[in-house]
């Protein structure tokens, strides 16, 4: 019997939140909680009538941490998921640090205003040591690792599909089925179509700052940063077929060098059709990418939250949304002396993905691994005091939580590497 708290409730907390209702054993009672509270209600009430889960809501400012604390504190939550924006998660550490209570979330800090002094010293200098100019990385939540040790209390970082489940392949790919690993492609593949002319997938404040940045990788023992979108090649996914990809930077190829040290190369691909890089090349020439604000009519407006409001609602995407993803990772490497390939992915038609929870699949793909880092977490199955991403904790019971809750895996032994 558990008590959970999710902070957050957009496309990917509504699929986490559907999901932990299908598990009411283990997510007894369910506290839903974001600054909107009319929509934690609404989707309560829509819940409840088919699970045993208790639900009940609230309203939190997660970018107040006495405000989070104080739920908290009158909640008592065993685990507290944070589902909310990567800008709030060091508030809601230091609130969970304070309360003694655990931890997790989906996606690594990001600033939310990246021209505050104080934080572009501490980046500029991150950059200089790390070796690439990403604005979000692990270096921030990292620094509390000696903080959630001293507590005993557990704090899982990215557990969402990238970073997350590839985190969790990778683990279960050293596991079983390599000696040694030299070469891991992380490849991200959205083979859908929502109809409209241009729209994000996810928060477009961090989708488009996360395309329009650099690119980066780690090969043999340090960083290589390329121009944002330079690195382009093909790859034939299955059920979706032929589709350009694209170099990015990614997190979790940070903390797979550093967990899977004899690891050479590690790159991240993602997905784009002309029709979006189009837009988004002309958004970023005049200016609407940017963090910044700008005088308009006596107001101050940031380019990109204004961008924000116009774009579509991600959570709206969901009915119109026709196709399918493939995520996954293809490795290199020795085993038994010998050379070997191998490529575990998952494939997820947005659809079914619809049809199930109201939610489009780049959701369904984030929130559904989120339900089963929290269930490995409330059940034991993942539990050592201190910070961790996913590939730190064994991948098996996560894997065949994900095969039974909606995210089934498939292998190949013999796929087409990516040159």
């Amino acid at each position: 019997m558990s008590k959970v708290l999710v902070i957050g409730c957009g496309g990917v907390a509504s699929v986490a939140i559907h999901k932990c209702c299908q598990v009411s054993e283990v997510f007894t009672e369910l506290c839903i909680a974001s600054r909107t509270k009319s929509k934690c209600d609404k989707l309560a009430a829509e819940l409840a009538p088919n699970t045993a889960t208790k639900l009940t809501t609230a309203r939190v400012d997660a970018d107040d941490v006495r405000q989070v604390m104080d739920l908290i504190n009158a909640y008592k939550p065993d685990l507290v998921m944070n589902i909310a924006l990567p800008y709030q998660d060091l508030t809601i550490m230091d609130a969970c640090l304070a309360c003694g209570v655990n931890y997790m979330d989906t996606a690594n800090y990001e600033p939310e205003d990246t021209d505050d002094p104080a934080w572009r010293a501490v980046y500029e200098r991150r950059c200089k040591e790390a070796g690439f100019s990403a604005y979000f990385d692990y270096s921030w939540q990292w620094a509390y690792r000696k903080k959630f040790e001293e507590a005993g209390l557990t704090a899982l970082l990215g557990c969402g599909f990238d970073p997350g489940v590839t985190q969790a392949y990778c683990a279960h790919a050293k596991k079983h089925e390599f000696d040694t690993i030299d070469t891991i492609d992380i490849l991200d593949c959205n083979g859908g179509d929502h109809g409209y002319a241009f729209a994000t997938n996810f928060n477009p404040e961090v989708n488009l700052r996360e395309v329009s940045a650099p690119g980066s990788y780690w090969e043999d023992g340090r960083w290589v940063e390329i121009p944002p979108m330079s690195v382009k090649r093909t790859y034939d996914f299955d059920q979706v077929g032929q589709k350009d990809m694209y170099l990015l930077h990614h997190e979790e190829i940070e903390s797979l060098a550093l967990n899977i040290p004899e690891v050479r190369r590690i790159r991240f691909f993602m997905t784009f059709g002309q029709s979006y890089l189009d837009h988004m090349r002309c958004l970023e020439n005049v200016g609407m990418l940017s963090t910044s604000p700008v005088d308009f009519e006596g107001r101050q407006i940031v380019p990109i939250k204004f961008l924000k409001a116009l774009l579509p609602d991600p959570a709206s995407l969901g009915p119109r949304t026709k196709g399918k993803t493939n995520i996954g990772c293809i490795f290199t490497g020795k085993k038994s002396g010998q050379d070997k390939a191998y490529y575990i992915y998952n494939v997820c038609d947005h659809q079914e993905c619809y049809s199930e929870v109201g939610s489009q699949a780049i959701s369904y793909t984030t929130g559904v691994p989120a339900m089963c880092g929290a269930l490995m977490l409330l059940t034991g199955k993942w539990s050592k005091p201190g910070v961790y991403t996913v590939e730190e904790f064994d991948p098996d019971p996560f894997l065949a939580a994900l095969d039974q809750y909606g995210l089934p895996k498939s292998e190949s032994r013999t796929p087409a590497l990516v040159d």
